[in-house]
């Protein structure tokens, strides 16, 4: 696998790997559509209730068919991506999502390469209705599971020639993500299984090849908006005149 970083020098490459969350939306500019009209969920459901996985890897939250499509490709370790995940998702939850204007699809990208890999197999590691409460708690305790960041990477640098399957085995270990999933709903049994499937790191290789290919993803979060990449954006800040040129705002 490509992607799986050079052991040696991850401590370099962390620190630059995640967008720099500095963007106001220049450079996406356009004539503005009209705004978007509410769609009613089917009767005694929620869009918010409403989550399918995708071909491409991704879960969607929200009406399928919504006529806004929102893709972010992040990392569950991206201080950048953690910080959209409290300012951003809240509102588009609250709003776009909720009026079924919107749909918000959240795909892994390892960014970091091999700390990446066991964080995002755990995520998927859950049944599709629990994916994003997952993935929001995942956020919202990033800086205690990053503080044992450091700790992982030198216990990984240890055994240099380590397979995908160890390394992502060693990362959740030692970041404490298998007992953070644990604690909500995850078997032990269940967590190390995903993490010894070989296949399960295949996928996030294919994944992040195609989005190489697609997208051209060079950081994280990278935005999409109806298959267009929202240019030199990474927060929620730069994202709203996107979505507001979109009409989802």
């Amino acid at each position: 696998m490509k992607f799986v970083l050079v052991l040696a020098a991850l401590p370099a490459l962390l620190l630059a790997a995640c967008g720099s969350g500095g963007s106001t939306g220049s450079g996406n500019d356009a004539t503005a559509a009209a705004a978007v009209a509410a769609v009613k969920p089917p009767a005694g459901t929620s869009w918010l209730d409403t989550v399918t996985a995708t071909p491409e890897g991704g879960y969607v939250q929200g009406n399928p068919n919504a006529a806004v499509k929102l893709i972010e490709y992040g990392s569950r370790l991206c201080p950048v991506c953690g910080r959209f995940a409290q300012e951003g998702v809240p509102a588009l939850r609250a709003g776009p999502i909720a009026a079924g204007k919107l749909s918000y699809e959240f795909r892994d990208y390892p960014i970091h390469g091999a700390p990446d890999l066991g964080p995002a197999v755990l995520g998927h590691c859950v049944a599709p209705a629990a994916f994003f409460p997952m993935l929001d708690q995942m956020f919202a305790a990033q800086e205690q599971l990053l503080a044992k960041e450091e700790a992982a990477i030198k216990v990984a640098q240890a055994a240099p020639n380590a397979t995908p399957v160890q390394i992502g085995t060693t990362f959740a270990e030692n970041m404490g993500y298998i007992d953070f999933v644990k604690q909500r709903g995850v078997t032990e049994a269940a967590a190390r299984a995903c993490l010894s499937d070989p296949k399960n790191y295949e996928l996030i290789a294919t994944r992040k090849d195609a989005a190489d290919e697609k997208y051209k993803v060079s950081g994280t979060p990278t935005f999409i908006v109806n298959g267009t990449v929202a240019a030199d954006v990474f927060n929620w800040e730069g994202l709203q005149p996107v979505l507001r040129t979109a009409g989802a705002l």
